[in-house]
Formats: structure tokens, sequence, C-alpha cells
């Protein structure tokens, strides 16, 4: 799982050359620390087509105003450098890969 900074992100997420989901988390979000097991499990079945990375809205609060997270957890699909998917909040697992199978 890749660790984004305000200085990594345009060249980790918008240049990537396969989809990336962005984790917007904090540390002290409870759904964070809940959902976070799923996306290990996600990269693990799914990496040949999918990275999974992580952002702390905390620590880079200037990309999380770019791309207008007004909760956490929220995952984000970029795909080509643009936003083709947007989840707000923790999900199980099915579902997740029901709404990113869609992109992949």
């Amino acid at each position: 799982m890749i660790t984004l900074t305000t200085e990594n992100f345009d060249e980790r997420v918008l240049r990537a050359g396969k989809p990336v989901l962005v984790d917007f988390w904090t540390e002290w979000c409870p759904p964070c620390k809940m959902i976070a097991p799923v996306l290990e499990e996600i990269e693990a079945e799914r990496g040949d087509r999918l990275t999974i990375a992580k952002l702390n809205g905390d620590e880079h609060p200037e990309i999380v105003r770019r791309y207008g997270v007004l909760g956490f957890p929220t995952l984000t699909l970029f795909r080509d450098g643009e936003i083709v998917e947007r989840i707000v909040g923790a999900r199980p697992k099915r579902r997740l890969l029901a709404d990113l199978d869609a992109h992949l």
C-alpha cells in the first residue's frame, strides 16, 4: 500500500498506469481503522489491476480540499487522472468490490 503525501500525490495517483484507490483517512476515525484490513485484502486480491494508496487527511489538508473530501473515510478511485468513483464511509468488502470492479 502506498502512502501518499502532497509531494507525491500527482505522480503516484494522477499519472499512474493503472487505477488508484485513494483512502482519505485520519488517525482519530474509527471507521477508517475498520476499513483498513478490508483494503489490504482487496489489494492482495486485485493488486494486479488496482493500486491502493492512503492519504492522511490531517497531514495533507490541501489535497483533502482539492478533492472536496468532507468526511472520513472517503475512498476515491482515480483512473487516467480522473475520479471515476467516490465512496464515503466504511462498507463491507463485497459491496466495495461491487463498486470498484465496474471500473477495473
